[in-house]
């Protein structure tokens, strides 16, 4: 389920429908999310299932995303001729067609390849059991995937303009990217126990999230994946102390 929301998330993305694909992109993290769960429901587990999990991932995490980043920054060719220097035709297979090729959306791709890269490594890094190296592919995902709720839902200006922007839309792809593959510890939200002295930052970071949905809605979600790198940090420095 979370493969076939993933397809549907591309096919809808490259049909221009930005903000049905990111509801399918929603819909395919949920899933992803109860896979999880189902597997310790029913003590099964398997080096199939984990191989299986991150190619779903790939599509719905990584391919999906990238495909609404590349469409996002085609579109935004249409409010400056900024990308004509960096264009060339493709033909004129037919004169009513525009046949020129822009380069720059596909900086958008960045996306896929560095999620491609990074559930490889996941599977192969026996350090992140109980925490993550790296911004995990469905946060990245989240991120991206609010961007068209936003732009459709949200009646924010300021934010809207700041999604609308190209220079925004390249630093979000480029830093994401960076992110997903960086050596740093970023926490879990699975708990081991249900006491707050020992889960203290995933309690705050709940909290901290659920208020800022409640809040700022769609708006939010770009938010709390940045309050989750940067309560990461903190508590990495606070591990060191």
């Amino acid at each position: 389920m979370n493969l076939l929301s993933g397809l549907i998330a591309v096919i809808l993305a490259l049909k221009g429908e930005l903000t049905l694909a990111s509801l399918f992109i929603l819909l395919g993290i949920l899933f992803d999310f109860f896979d999880g769960f189902a597997a310790r429901l029913l003590n099964v587990s398997g080096e199939l299932g984990k191989q299986l999990d991150s190619l779903a991932d790939l599509v719905t995490s990584g391919v999906a995303p990238a495909m609404i980043m590349y469409k996002l920054l085609s579109q935004s060719q249409s409010h400056t001729n900024w990308y004509q220097d960096f264009s060339c035709t493709i033909g004129s297979w037919a004169s009513e067609h525009n046949n020129t090729i822009y380069f720059f959306p596909f900086i958008g791709m960045l996306l896929a390849i560095a999620a491609a890269y990074r559930l490889a490594n996941f599977n192969i890094d026996e350090r992140q059991t109980s925490s993550f190296i790296g911004l995990p592919t469905p946060a990245m995902s989240l991120f991206i995937a609010a961007i068209p709720l936003i732009l459709m839902y949200s009646n924010n200006v300021l934010a809207k303009n700041v999604f609308l922007n190209k220079y925004v839309l390249i630093g979000i792809t480029i830093i994401l990217s960076l992110l997903m593959n960086a050596n740093i510890s970023l926490f879990s939200l699975k708990f081991k126990n249900y006491s707050f002295k020992d889960n203290a930052f995933v309690y705050l970071f709940l909290i901290a999230s659920l208020l800022l949905l409640l809040i700022f809605k769609f708006v939010a979600i770009p938010i709390i994946i940045t309050i989750y790198v940067v309560f990461s940090l903190v508590q990495n420095n606070f591990k060191k102390q």
